[in-house]
């Protein structure tokens, strides 16, 4: 196993695996989830070895025989909390396939909203992440894209979907920390705008865009689906210039 990186080894419990002797009372798996019924309840911040080992019932040397950091539970944390993909309806075409996908990803990870917090350092390589990505590249399989194609598609659509995700739980937690200042935007930029300067700006601002909200609803996926269908707009053109 020495020649696989070491996430590699630890998301699909080759780690574990490899280990020799009776099956331990603590798995690898028990310890994650742990750490995301933590993180669900109390947020990422809560989450350490300790408090993971105290959820258990075990001391915090037991966990280490099975995770070596932090850092590698949060490794873990970010494969798992994806669970396994929903099916992808039968007989549907690509976009309503990805529509599909794409909604179950932010459903998904409105259940974790601490997933937001944790970095993406590449690509997909875990069985929970792998899982998802082998769903939206079957919703292409009929398009007649290449292999690349397919990649560059899911993986701009995965680029969308996460940005739209931290996005949501970013300007959530600051509405409800200054509510005041979204409510103001609109007049402050008002006040502020140059219109020779800034004229497009001007004319939203004009156009009432930016007007005072009341509250700012994070399920409210009105934006989301806005953008998603936009995204798909341009991957019909990309698969018509392409497999025409």
């Amino acid at each position: 196993m020495s020649e696989l990186p070491a996430d590699v080894v630890l998301m699909w419990g080759l780690r574990d695996a490899s280990r020799r002797g009776p099956k331990p009372s603590l798995t690898t798996e028990d310890i994650t989830r742990a750490a995301i019924e933590l993180a669900d309840a109390e947020g990422l911040a809560a989450v350490s070895m300790a408090r993971v080992a105290e959820r258990l019932g075990n001391s915090t040397m037991a966990l280490y025989r099975h995770v070596k950091s932090k850092d590698e539970l949060l490794t873990l944390m970010s494969d798992a909390a994806l669970e396994e993909p929903s099916p992808l309806p039968d007989g549907v075409d690509w976009r309503t396939g990805l529509t599909f996908w794409a909604d179950n990803v932010l459903t998904t990870l409105r259940q974790h909203r601490w997933y937001a917090e944790i970095p993406i350092s590449g690509p997909p390589a875990g069985p929970g992440n792998l899982a998802w990505f082998d769903a939206a590249l079957g919703a292409l399989a009929d398009t007649g894209l290449s292999e690349e194609g397919k990649v560059g598609v899911v993986m701009g659509l995965m680029t969308y979907v996460h940005g739209q995700i931290r996005l949501s739980v970013d300007l959530a937690a600051g509405f409800t920390d200054n509510p005041a200042a979204f409510n103001q935007y609109g007049a402050v930029l008002k006040q502020v705008v140059d219109r020779r300067r800034l004229p497009a700006v001007a004319r939203v601002l004009d156009a009432g865009v930016f007007d005072p909200v009341v509250t700012f609803d994070e399920s409210d996926d009105q934006d989301f689906d806005f953008g998603l269908q936009l995204y798909l707009d341009g991957v019909a053109g990309f698969i018509e210039r392409t497999c025409s």
